[in-house]
C-alpha cells in the first residue's frame, strides 16, 4: 500500500502546480514578493500611504461557486466558474469600498486531474486580472472517499484595502436617497440548486445557444467601474445581489428604520429569469433567490443620480434607477 493506492496521486499534484504557475504569475503586481510553491505568500503593504491610504483597513471575504460547478462538471467547461469564484469574493469586499489586493483559491476533489484543476485556476486568474488583484496562492486537496472521483468544489478568499475614512457602511443613507441597480451578466452564481432541479437537459437550445452555456455565463465583476465611480460620486451604500436575491441583500446595507422601495418594472428582466419563473416559481421567490438582472445596487443622493448612471455607462455598465429610500421597518418593499 502506498499513497497513490490510497487515492492520492502526488505526481498529478506536482503536474498541477507546474500548469498553474503561469496563470498565477501573470496576475502579480510589484507588491507580490514570492511565487507559487512557498509555504505562504508574501505581499508588501509598505506603499499604502504612497497610494493615498492614511489609515488603511484590510477588508476580507470568502465565498464559493456553489452548485453551479455541477453544471461545469456535466458540460466539461471549468474556466468560467473560476471567474465566478473571484467575482463572488471581490464584489463582496467592494461593498465596503475596498480595492482588492490579492486572492487565494481552494480546489477540492475526489480524484485530481491536473488539466481540470489548471482550467479552474485559469478562470480564477482571468477573474483576478479583471478585478486588478493578484492570485498569490491556494490549496488543491485530493480527498478520496470524501468526494466522488469526478466531483470538484471551488472556493476563494479575497483581501482588499480601504482608507478608514472612506469605509462605506450605509450609515449615511437617509430617506429620499435613490437606489441605482447595475445590470448583471445573467444568473451569476446563485440559485443553482433550484435551477438544476428545473433544467435537466443542458444541451437544449435557448436564445440560439445550448442552455448549459447560458447557465455558465460568468458573474460580472464590478470592481473597476465602481472604483472609478467612487472617485467622482459619494456612494452611501452598496449591496452585492447574491444568494437571497433582492429581499435578503439590499436590507443588509440599511440601518434600522429605513426601507428600500424597489420598482420591479424599472429595469429589464432578462429572458432566462422569465424562463425559470415559467416553471411555476412565484415572483417573491424569484426576487428572494436570483438577481433578476441586477447584480449590484448602490445608494446615492438624489442629485447624483444622473452623474452616477453616466459614469457607470462610460465604464461599460448599464444601470437603472430602481428605487428610493423611505422611513419604515420593512427593510425592503417590492412595488
Amino acid at each position: 500500500m502506498d499513497y497513490k493506492k490510497a487515492g492520492v496521486d502526488k505526481q498529478e499534484g506536482y503536474k498541477t502546480v507546474e500548469l498553474i504557475k503561469s496563470y498565477a504569475s501573470r496576475t502579480y503586481t510589484p507588491s507580490v514578493l514570492n511565487g507559487i510553491g512557498s509555504f505562504a505568500a508574501l505581499f508588501d503593504i509598505g506603499n499604502f500611504k504612497d497610494l493615498g491610504f492614511q489609515q488603511p483597513v484590510l477588508v476580507t471575504g470568502a465565498d464559493g461557486v456553489g452548485t453551479k460547478i455541477d453544471i461545469a462538471m456535466k458540460i466539461g467547461v471549468y474556466d468560467t466558474v473560476g471567474i465566478d469564484c473571484v467575482a463572488m469574493c471581490v464584489n463582496d469586499i467592494l461593498c465596503h469600498g475596498a480595492t482588492p489586493l490579492f486572492f487565494l483559491d481552494y480546489i477540492a476533489c475526489g480524484k485530481l486531474n491536473a488539466e481540470i484543476a489548471a482550467s479552474l485556476v485559469k478562470g480564477v486568474s482571468d477573474g483576478c486580472l479583471e478585478a486588478g488583484c493578484s492570485l498569490v496562492g491556494g490549496e488543491t486537496a485530493e480527498m478520496p472517499d470524501v468526494y466522488l472521483p469526478d466531483v470538484y468544489d471551488l472556493a476563494g478568499f479575497a483581501v482588499g484595502v480601504v482608507d478608514k475614512s472612506n469605509i462605506i457602511d450605509g450609515s449615511s443613507i437617509k430617506p429620499d436617497d435613490v437606489l441605482i441597480g447595475l445590470e448583471s451578466s445573467g444568473l451569476h452564481s446563485n440559485g443553482f440548486s433550484l435551477i438544476r432541479k428545473l433544467i435537466r437537459h443542458l444541451d437544449a437550445e435557448f436564445d440560439e445557444k445550448p442552455i448549459g452555456q447560458i447557465l455558465l455565463t460568468p458573474t460580472k465583476i464590478y470592481v473597476k467601474p465602481i472604483l472609478n465611480l467612487l472617485k467622482n460620486v459619494k456612494v452611501k451604500g452598496m449591496a452585492h445581489i447574491t444568494g437571497g436575491g433582492f429581499i435578503e441583500n439590499i436590507p443588509r446595507m440599511l440601518k434600522p428604520g429605513l426601507t428600500a422601495y424597489i420598482d420591479t418594472k424599472s429595469f429589464k428582466i432578462p429572458e432566462i429569469f422569465k424562463f425559470i419563473s415559467g416553471f411555476g416559481i412565484e415572483d417573491k421567490e424569484m426576487f428572494n433567490t436570483f438577481n433578476m438582472g441586477i447584480g449590484f445596487v448602490i445608494v446615492v443622493n438624489e442629485e447624483d443620480q444622473e452623474k452616477t448612471t453616466y459614469i457607470l455607462e462610460k465604464n461599460g455598465v448599464k444601470s437603472y434607477k430602481i428605487g428610493y429610500i423611505k422611513e419604515g421597518k420593512e427593510g425592503i418593499c417590492l412595488v
